[in-house]
């Protein structure tokens, strides 16, 4: 088959968990033997403001085709899906993969074309707080016209297929994310950058946004008496007020670190080396850093939200999402815990999450009539 991925920033990135989705789908397919052809945003890599994207012609395997738009919140992702969509209708696809809600307000032209259709949604992206009012309505938009137009709809969780059913009688399709099993490394280059060592500290790791809530773990950490350090790593996404408030909270507790954005063997480290994953967000799609923070075989503690919850199953502690006494309680108890790892969660990920069976179940949904 010949097909589109569009509604992505660009890959390889690591600047969301769409990205990641998009590259391991797209670099998988073309290794079965499809063609796989994705619509990189103009921009960026978020990591490097020295390294550009916007050339690369190819990755493993992939055609990149990088569309044009401007830098300008509310406008960028809007622009680009317009131009993506336009291009990707007059050209020769199977099928055309929408990823997220936004990108899917355009949906409607290929289908005019009589192109097949399949949409992802990703999480209810209109419920995030970084969106303002004319956003929010282009958001839902782009979720009817998913659920009116696409021949078939992609979710991520039990959750948001009830959703759909009760908000439009649509039934979608639950696959969700995957995650090759990570490697595990000794603390080398965190402990010369951070001076961190194997289990000497907590993380958390995801974008510096509102909805995942690390102003709650920033509150609830500075009450908890231990020697263990905070690592909060992750980069901004449209919220640089955030990003202030989230420093300054910091600065008021000399055991937290924030390293920004981080990639290749430095993630790996931070990973492998924590004693204790937390992640305690209001809102998710499907958590991939939760995901791989149980690859690795970490302790996880999660807000209690139907997305991690039904993710995690019986593999890791939740606590009220929202609320920092038991944060602060749950967190605690755990950190006078005499254990680092949680060596099952890696056989219930490579179970329960494996990308062979993912991309094979997602390429019989492109086939289905």
């Amino acid at each position: 088959m010949k097909i589109a991925m569009l509604g992505h920033k660009r890959i390889p990135s690591r600047e969301g968990g769409v990205e990641v989705v998009v590259e391991e789908l797209s670099t998988r397919m073309v290794k079965k033997g499809h063609q796989v052809v994705a619509y990189n945003r103009k921009g960026k890599h978020v990591s490097d403001d020295t390294y550009s994207l916007k050339k690369l012609k190819e990755y493993e395997g992939v055609n990149i085709k990088t569309v044009f738009t401007v830098d300008k919140k509310g406008l960028n992702a809007m622009i680009y899906s317009v131009l993506a969509s336009i291009r990707a209708t007059f050209g020769k696809y199977d099928v055309i993969h929408y990823h997220a809600e936004g990108p899917c307000a355009m949906i409607w032209l290929p289908k005019l074309f009589g192109k097949r259709t399949v949409a992802t949604i990703h999480g209810l992206d209109w419920q995030r707080s970084k969106w303002g009012g004319f956003a929010t309505k282009y958001l839902k938009f782009g979720e009817k016209m998913a659920a009116k137009k696409a021949d078939e709809v992609i979710v991520l969780s039990k959750n948001m297929q009830r959703y759909f059913k009760e908000t439009y009688g649509r039934d979608t399709v639950y696959i969700p994310n995957g995650l090759h099993l990570p490697n595990r490394r000794d603390a080398a280059l965190i402990t010369d950058k951070y001076g961190l060592t194997k289990g000497s500290y907590v993380l958390f790791l995801a974008r510096i946004v509102p909805e995942k809530g690390v102003h709650y773990l920033l509150e609830a950490f500075r009450e908890i008496d231990t020697d263990k350090k905070l690592v909060i790593a992750g980069g901004a996404s449209h919220s640089s007020d955030y990003m202030q408030e989230v420093k300054k909270l910091a600065a008021k507790d000399d055991r937290v670190i924030m390293t920004g954005f981080v990639q290749d063997e430095l993630l790996e480290e931070l990973y492998s080396n924590c004693c204790l994953y937390v992640l305690p967000s209001d809102l998710e799609g499907m958590p991939i850093s939760l995901l791989e923070a149980m690859g690795y075989g970490r302790r996880c503690l999660v807000s209690d939200i139907p997305e991690n919850t039904e993710l995690v199953g019986t593999h890791a502690t939740s606590f009220k999402h929202g609320n920092v006494e038991d944060l602060k309680e749950k967190l605690s108890a755990m950190l006078k815990e005499d254990k680092t790892e949680q060596l099952e969660n890696i056989s219930y990920v490579e179970e329960n999450f494996n990308w062979d069976s993912i991309v094979d179940r997602t390429l019989a949904l492109y086939k289905k009539q």
